[in-house]
């Protein structure tokens, strides 16, 4: 499956980051450290897939570093909450 095969799955993706994107924000009003961060993640992964991607190679890289520290973020609360 080619990434052009996908991009049938672009608008509802920009739509599904919308969601995560308010969920993680509810979560980080609401002081849900792991929720915030279970929301985050595949926000991110998303806006590197996307297509709106190709013109600001930027963004993309900073969520590639946003992707690595929830990561971080979510090993590391799961192996000092044992």
């Amino acid at each position: 499956m080619t990434i052009l095969r996908l991009a049938v799955y672009e608008q509802p993706l920009k739509w599904l980051a919308v969601a995560l994107g308010l969920l993680s924000t509810i979560a980080i009003v609401q002081d849900w450290q792991l929720a915030a961060m279970i929301f985050g993640l595949p926000f991110c992964l998303i806006w590197i897939y996307c297509a709106w991607l190709r013109t600001e190679p930027q963004l993309k890289y900073i969520n590639i570093v946003f992707t690595l520290l929830y990561i971080y973020g979510i090993a590391r609360y799961f192996v000092i909450n044992e």
